[in-house]
């Protein structure tokens, strides 16, 4: 099920493929809306409110992960783009082992620094002991995100975005009916939550792994590829550190944006369900990335830099259509989403004009949001992740400019802002650094 993506019409194949990548995103971001769903039904407001709060620390701690083993998976694109299959092999052995490193450092760091991080958020004390639950639960089983992220990664690199969603869809019905079990009829609260999405990942990343070894034969190492190899050590590296910190940097804007949030603890359950919202309506433009990223590689590795351009410029046309899409959808449907997170009781004509002031902002900028993924991705699948990672200090900087701001001028609408405004200036500076890479590649 393999898809040579050096060949065809450049939007044909990267709609064919990124369609199964859009279908399990939005999967994905649905059973995370039924997670809320059920926390904020069956165990309270201040619980979903406690579990929001945590959003942009997953973010972060599950971010630098996914960034680092999509990063050695950029390695086994390229080798097979490039028709080189043992070294394909072989970099999938190699990526595997030094997950588990970065599996290890990454679980002792969060689970060290957890309180100290939620107090740095000013995370309200009505809903500290729900965030601390729900997200140390969440950091325990890291292993299984890792691993679950590295494994459909690499099925992916070789243009199978099939099996990936299949995997996917189970393990999002798999979290459902955990969820179920563990909240309602254990009664584990926020922690069944957390507990239900890192056994549905565990096992997904079991079964992602069986189908590599009995059935990806490009994919599968052979016993003389299972130690580390230097240079498949520092390549995968010198891309997945890069990607890994662009995950982190990003990550800590957000996280800077929550903190001028949580400053209205009237408005953090509004937040929450808005976000959870719109994290469903982006995926088409987080999709169109994870597809160019395995694109780029792909003809990265035979140097094929004019099909590069093509793709991305093709794909732009249709962040252009989905973006106004999205935005109409969103502005037209907001309260009537906003009643499927709380229960009968809820006030939500108290909530909505939170939800609104987000949703409206941000709706304005997907366009120069999916351009940073567009041209991220692109830059990171042909290698150049520390240019790509230069984008998220750009988005860094702006956020923490304006949750700043926010927080001297008493502003919620400034607090919300700094998406938005993070979006529109990454996305800019984003085509111009990704049109001198691009030059710099030809030379």
């Amino acid at each position: 099920m393999e898809t040579n993506m050096t060949e065809g019409k450049p939007l044909l194949v990267i709609l064919r493929f990124m369609f199964p990548i859009f279908l399990g995103n939005v999967f994905q971001q649905f059973y995370n809306m039924v997670d809320s769903i059920i926390v904020g039904k069956f165990v309270g407001e201040n619980a979903l409110a406690g579990v929001g709060s945590t959003g942009t620390i997953m973010f972060l701690v599950i971010g630098l992960a996914i960034g680092m083993t999509t990063g050695f998976s950029v390695l086994t694109s390229q080798k097979f783009g490039a028709g080189k299959l043992e070294e394909t092999k072989r970099s999938v052995a190699n990526g595997i082992i030094l997950a588990a490193f970065v599996a290890i450092i990454l679980m002792i760091f969060s689970l060290t620094f957890m309180d100290r991080i939620l107090m740095l958020m000013n995370t309200p004390d009505s809903i500290y002991r729900e965030a601390y639950d729900y997200i140390i639960n969440i950091c325990r089983g890291l292993a299984a995100t890792i691993y679950y992220n590295l494994f459909s990664a690499y099925l992916r690199a070789v243009g199978n975005s099939k099996v990936p969603l299949y995997f996917l869809i189970f393990s999002a019905c798999l979290n459902i009916v955990l969820d179920l079990l563990f909240i309602i009829s254990f009664g584990w609260g926020v922690s069944g939550a957390a507990w239900a999405t890192v056994t549905a990942q565990g096992v997904s990343a079991i079964l992602c792994l069986i189908y590599i070894m009995t059935r990806a034969q490009v994919l599968r190492p052979h016993r003389e590829h299972w130690r580390l190899n230097r240079d498949d050590t520092n390549r995968q590296l010198a891309i997945g550190l890069p990607m890994s910190l662009q995950y982190g940097i990003t990550a800590s804007g957000t996280m800077v944006m929550q903190g001028a949030i949580n400053l209205y603890p009237e408005a953090i359950a509004a937040f929450t369900a808005a976000n959870k919202i719109q994290s469903v309506l982006t995926q088409g433009l987080i999709s169109i990335g994870q597809c160019l990223a395995s694109y780029a590689g792909q003809n990265y590795g035979k140097r094929d830099i004019a099909r590069i351009r093509q793709g991305a410029k093709d794909s732009l046309k249709f962040v252009l259509a989905y973006s106004l899409a999205a935005a109409l959808l969103v502005i037209f449907c907001l309260p009537n989403m906003l009643h499927l997170f709380f229960d009968a009781s809820a006030d939500i004509s108290s909530m909505l004009p939170y939800a609104r002031t987000y949703i409206y902002e941000c709706a304005t900028c997907y366009i120069p949001l999916g351009m940073i993924f567009i041209y991220r991705n692109t830059m990171q699948g042909c290698g150049y992740g520390l240019e790509a990672m230069s984008m998220g200090i750009i988005e860094l900087f702006t956020r923490a400019g304006v949750a700043a701001l926010s927080v001297h001028l008493g502003s919620y609408a400034l607090a919300v802002g700094c998406d938005p405004a993070a979006w529109l200036m990454g996305g800019i500076y984003g085509l111009a650094l990704y049109l001198y890479v691009m030059k710099r590649i030809e030379k």
